[in-house]
């Protein structure tokens, strides 16, 4: 006996919400700081998901829901930086109400030494296999429980630990001689 298609959709959609909403919500929380808009923008993400899920099969539902949320919060700071617009166009022009302090003089070396450092970071990060490095990052950067991990990827918190340990060791010995 086959469901119907919207009850299909219900069912992988209770799946899905049981399985991601307190990551998610905890991510967008680190972000935005506010408990409503985190929660509109997980069921943004949730919903986002369960519709290209329709379309075809997710891989890595892991992966693919984060990177949703990513790019969620990439499409919410554009529409901000449009809205911002004007303020930019104040500061560029040297308003004299912009606050001492606000823009944060950058040198070009400063540039150079940043996005060199950068790069090297990024390229020590991809020498890790997946799941040691989606460990790290959420862990380290976007400051997950390990105990959510764990969860999340269906291992024991020791293990999310080990990951994390051993991304760091790979890091200090890529990049620690700065």
């Amino acid at each position: 006996m086959s469901l119907p298609p919207e009850k299909v959709e219900l069912i992988a959609g209770n799946e899905l919400a049981r399985r991601f909403s307190a990551p998610l919500r905890s991510y967008f929380m680190r972000r935005v700081r506010d408990r409503d808009n985190a929660e509109d923008l997980t069921q943004e993400v949730l919903l986002r998901v369960i519709r290209a899920g329709e379309a075809e099969a997710i891989q890595r539902p892991e992966s693919y829901v984060f990177k949703v949320a990513a790019n969620l919060l990439k499409d919410l700071r554009r529409s901000a930086a449009r809205r911002a617009s004007v303020m930019s166009a104040a500061v560029e022009e040297g308003d004299e109400n912009t606050p001492e302090g606000l823009i944060d003089e950058r040198s070009p070396e400063r540039v150079m030494l940043g996005e060199a450092s950068l790069a090297q970071v990024l390229h020590a990060l991809g020498e890790l296999n997946e799941l040691t490095r989606n460990v790290f990052i959420l862990f380290r950067l976007e400051n997950m429980k390990q105990k959510d991990i764990a969860v999340l990827y269906g291992i024991a918190q020791s293990t999310v630990e080990k990951h994390v340990m051993r991304a760091m060791l790979h890091l200090a010995a890529r990049c620690g001689s700065q």
